[in-house]
């Protein structure tokens, strides 16, 4: 039976939310996106005002906000008219020290992932027209980097779908006001990369494959018969018994110790078979112990693409290499 945890582990984010929150980071990690999220949450959203009326607005929300009204969210970034990071780090400050509940949330992404995203929607980097996407994307980097060491929160959006990001805008700032801990539970695939935000890792590609077996393939570990699968395998069961006794140990102490999110994921070679079970299991073991986590299963919309299949050789090789690792130990 699993054990109770404390009772402020919840998934709905944080205990005082910011009466305003400016949301900025590179061209194509997801503005808009997070925006939008913050709009159905019950923010009032505003997107790329010149610099002079947005300094007008903070000052507006800083001395005229009803109590109780809608917390405002908005958008900057290097198309903003007469845009200086620096004078938006001070403005910050300075409504901080005027009492208001300001924040920074600052969207990264790696440079090969926004030269994809942009290759893939054709869009041009504003700061790059004429020139390649990669010149825009390291100019704008260093031009922001005053907002990014300010920020009160990062996000890392290269492994994110749309709905991932829209899931970690919600866990971060959804509007119950519960506070503590917000713990995300999340499933990868190794091929994919390994989630750039995950505070623990854990690596599932110990166990059997379903991957292998023609009739499971298509599945993922959502469906019974692959569920069925992985938990027939002998080293299934004492290992997710581990790891979940813990997280259940540790998830208390990371709440006394004030950590505001934890990110676990867990992984496997595509993450659509064993990390999906896993993941799933371990948030129906931490549900039972009165948590509230968040479940991202980052690569399970992907099916077996190209970029899966250059993955199967490096798998089979891993399988190869745990059979004679086995054959070894038995004799």
């Amino acid at each position: 039976m699993a054990q109770p945890l404390a009772p402020n582990l919840s998934s709905e984010g944080e205990a005082r939310l910011p009466g305003l929150l400016v949301v900025t980071g590179l061209s194509g990690a997801g503005k808009s996106t997070a925006l939008r999220a913050l709009e159905d949450r019950g923010f009032e959203t505003v997107d790329n005002l010149p610099l002079s009326l947005l300094t007008h607005l903070l000052e507006t929300a800083s001395h005229s906000r009803p109590l109780g009204a809608r917390p405002i969210a908005v958008g900057i970034d290097t198309r903003t008219m007469s845009f200086d990071a620096e004078a938006v780090v001070a403005k910050l400050a300075a409504l901080r020290d005027g009492g208001l509940n300001a924040r920074l949330l600052f969207l990264d992404c790696t440079g090969g992932e926004l030269i994809r995203r942009f290759s893939e929607t054709r869009r041009r980097h504003p700061l790059a027209p004429d020139r390649p996407a990669s010149d825009g994307i390291a100019r704008e980097r260093e031009i922001l980097e005053p907002l990014r060491r300010a920020a009160d929160t990062l996000i890392d959006t290269t492994g994110y779908s749309v709905h991932d990001l829209k899931a970690a805008m919600t866990s971060r700032f959804g509007r119950s006001g519960s506070g503590g801990l917000t713990l995300t539970l999340m499933s990868f695939g190794f091929s994919r990369g390994v989630p750039r935000d995950a505070d623990m890792v854990f690596d599932m590609r110990f166990l059997q494959n379903p991957h292998w077996d023609d009739a499971l393939r298509p599945q993922t570990g959502r469906d019974v018969p692959v569920g069925d699968f992985i938990a027939r395998d002998p080293a299934f069961a004492p290992a997710f018994e581990r790891i979940a006794d813990l997280l259940t140990v540790l998830l208390p102490s990371y709440i006394r110790e004030g950590k505001a999110y934890l990110t676990v994921a867990i992984g496997c070679t595509g993450g659509r078979h064993r990390s999906v079970y896993v993941t799933e299991r371990l948030a129906d073991h931490l549900r039972a112990a009165g948590a509230q986590p968040n479940v991202i299963h980052r690569d399970l919309p992907q099916r077996a693409d190209s970029a899966e299949r250059r993955s199967e050789r490096a798998d089979a090789e891993d399988k190869a290499g745990s059979e004679t690792l086995t054959a070894g130990l038995s004799h």
